[in-house]
């Protein structure tokens, strides 16, 4: 039977609702310069009164006024309880609306893939995941077809009305890391001609934003982390690790959006020898060493997993991984005066703070002469960065300002 183009679900119907919603907007899903300022402004400090609005902003009060009424009418923002002062009339604060907007984001890993409903304030809502020895063409798009569905139903039908894209976060040249994965030669050059973003749009309807998976990453820590500083180097520990980086409050893409490809860094080992952070600093280093010991790796992929059980094989990792990381960092600093580098990874929060610290330890005892000291500290996001920071890429395209310019509608 021919599927309803116009049905709850379907990628006819998607794109027909998101189109309905954004033709309510002034503008159609692309904000003007002014309300895309205003609704940055109201997102990195939580709520804004008018007139902080209009200060910040320099705009004229009367026109801060105008976008609000316009902001509000289009339900991006609430207005909040008015706060009264010693004279004047009261002030109301204006605040993102969660509901305002959603969007989809999907991290396509080496080990997994998850794909997550956010709203406009960077909450995730739902999710759904996928676990695999290596990413399977078919299967991925599969998974993708089956929790986008899943996800859109989740919400009610004005909600689904309000999702803005799907964004996502996927290792570049996935297809040369299949021997590493355990892969079978050969069995991952699908993926090297495949027009992954055009299958994806065609899968479910929504527009697609595509970004280097732990760019996302350091993207969600620089937009939704909780200790944010304007110039920082960032480490995500997944299946390979990774990195990202941000000099004056700006996500730094570069060139070709692979800046910051920090697991390709050469540093050296307790061997002797030079291997990139990748063979040093990885889970999927940790995961060869347990199943060398006879035990499954599986539980190393589970989200509820934290791997308590794992002894001296982890603290053995952890110490190897901190090496690697501390001399990364070490060299980052010498290329630019970073004022912080940030750690996080897909492992459990404990985990994550014993990293931190033999770190810093493995730091402390490097010569930094003529370099600033630099602070390491946990990510604030955790397993999940990936995905949001995939999820955030529609409303950064369509309604906030901001430098991640390191993605394209399709």
């Amino acid at each position: 039977m021919e599927k309803d183009p116009t049905e709850k679900g379907s990628p006819a119907g998607a794109s027909a609702e998101r189109d309905e919603f954004l033709r309510g907007s002034n503008q159609a899903g692309l904000r003007a310069h002014n309300e895309r300022a205003v609704l940055s402004l109201i997102r990195r400090h939580g709520e804004l009164a008018k007139s902080e609005i209009a200060r910040l902003s320099r705009l004229s009060p009367q026109t801060a006024s105008v976008i609000m009424r316009s902001l509000e009418a289009d339900g991006l923002v609430l207005a909040g309880e008015p706060r009264r002062g010693r004279v004047g009339q009261p002030s109301v604060p204006m605040r993102l609306n969660p509901d305002g907007a959603f969007a989809l984001g999907l991290k396509f890993g080496r080990r997994t893939s998850e794909m997550v409903l956010m709203d406009f304030v960077g909450r995730v809502r739902e999710s759904r995941a996928i676990l695999y020895r290596f990413p399977r063409r078919a299967e991925v798009m599969r998974f993708v077809e089956e929790a986008s569905v899943a996800l859109r139903q989740s919400l009610s039908p004005a909600h689904r009305r309000r999702i803005v894209g799907l964004g996502v976060g996927m290792p570049f040249e996935i297809w040369s890391w299949g021997e590493a994965n355990g892969a079978p030669p050969g069995e991952m050059e699908d993926w090297r001609s495949v027009d992954f973003g055009a299958e994806l749009e065609q899968a479910t309807g929504e527009a697609v934003f595509i970004a280097n998976d732990v760019t996302a990453a350091c993207g969600a820590e620089q937009a939704f982390g909780t200790d944010v500083s304007a110039n920082f180097v960032y480490f995500f520990v997944g299946a390979f690790v990774g990195g990202g980086i941000v000099m004056d409050g700006a996500l730094i893409p570069g060139r070709l959006g692979n800046a910051g490809a920090l697991g390709s860094m050469p540093v050296p080992t307790r061997l002797g020898d030079r291997r990139q952070l990748i063979h040093v600093a990885s889970i999927h280093v940790l995961e060869r060493m347990v199943e060398a010991s006879g035990r499954s790796a599986v539980e190393l992929w589970r989200r509820d997993a934290d791997w308590s059980d794992l002894g001296p094989l982890l603290d053995d990792w952890i110490e190897v991984a901190a090496e690697g990381l501390a001399y990364a960092i070490a060299s980052s600093v010498s290329l630019y005066d970073f004022e912080r580098a940030v750690i996080d990874g897909s492992f459990p929060p404990a985990v994550r703070a014993r990293l931190v610290e033999a770190t810093r330890r493995a730091l402390a005892a490097f010569d930094f002469q003529g370099l600033l000291p630099v602070a390491v500290t946990e990510g604030s996001i955790g397993r999940s960065a990936r995905e949001v920071g995939s999820a955030s890429l529609p409303f950064f395209a369509k309604f906030l300002l901001d430098h991640r310019v390191l993605l394209a509608e399709r």
